[in-house]
């Protein structure tokens, strides 16, 4: 497993720390310590724990409260601005991913439905890993607990996700930012079909045959991509 990619699994391993992490993402302000104390009922040494450790693999960052209020200055937390690149390898890698996709294209239509296949495999694998690092096995989860693990599995992807239960059997997925937001303005249309394809394929790790809808896109100037995941496969918990 990627190292980078293994240091956010374990950071948001634990169920306080991943809460905490959630919490801060949807806030529109930084967060204090205390605030994280308060709101999780535990002691502010240990929020700070958990704050600091979610800043250590750059899920957080912090800076000083230059407030002018007197006494040891607090450090105040929010989502970092590295998140949505988290996952990217160095530069050099980067720049053979948008070739390869880039040639890929280049064939046109088979090209892209190569390019789709290719986002579908790294979905699968990727879900199939996550479930085996967290030693839990799929048929002794609760549907509530496939959406938790795909929560973290997509946050460590390097996206902001928000994900519910329609009903009980379908899903309602948003995410706010994109991990190919850079390529995907050359070529947006095929970028997100590969996407959808890949997140559709961590869907399927989990809950068998599924239909992804989307139904807004950030391509079309909405603050979210926004899907509802149909599950077609009722054998599931």
């Amino acid at each position: 497993m990627d190292t980078g990619a293994h240091k956010l699994t374990t950071a948001l391993a634990d169920p306080t720390r991943f809460s905490i992490y959630q919490y801060v993402a949807n806030q529109k302000k930084q967060v204090t310590v205390q605030e994280i104390a308060n709101r999780f009922s535990i002691h502010p040494n240990v929020a700070r724990l958990h704050l600091c450790k979610l800043e250590d693999v750059n899920l957080l960052q912090s800076a000083s409260d230059k407030s002018g209020k007197g006494g040891r200055p607090s450090r105040l937390y929010s989502l970092s601005d590295q998140v949505v690149s988290l996952q990217f390898p160095p530069r050099d890698y980067q720049l053979i991913a948008d070739i390869a996709v880039e040639s890929l294209l280049s064939f046109g239509e088979a090209g892209e439905k190569a390019l789709v296949r290719m986002g579908h495999r790294i979905g699968v694998e990727a879900a199939k890993r996550a479930l085996q690092e967290s030693g839990s096995a799929l048929e002794q989860l609760t549907t509530e607990e496939m959406i938790e693990s795909i929560q973290r599995l997509i946050v460590a992807q390097g996206l902001n996700p928000e994900i519910e239960l329609l009903g009980k059997e379908n899903i309602r997925f948003r995410v706010y930012n994109c991990t190919f937001s850079e390529i995907a303005k050359r070529y947006p249309n095929s970028i997100c079909k590969m996407h959808n394809a890949l997140l559709a394929g961590i869907f399927e790790v989990y809950f068998g045959e599924i239909e992804l809808q989307e139904q807004e896109s950030m391509q079309d100037g909405c603050r979210c991509c926004s899907y509802t995941v149909i599950r077609l496969d009722r054998g599931g918990s």
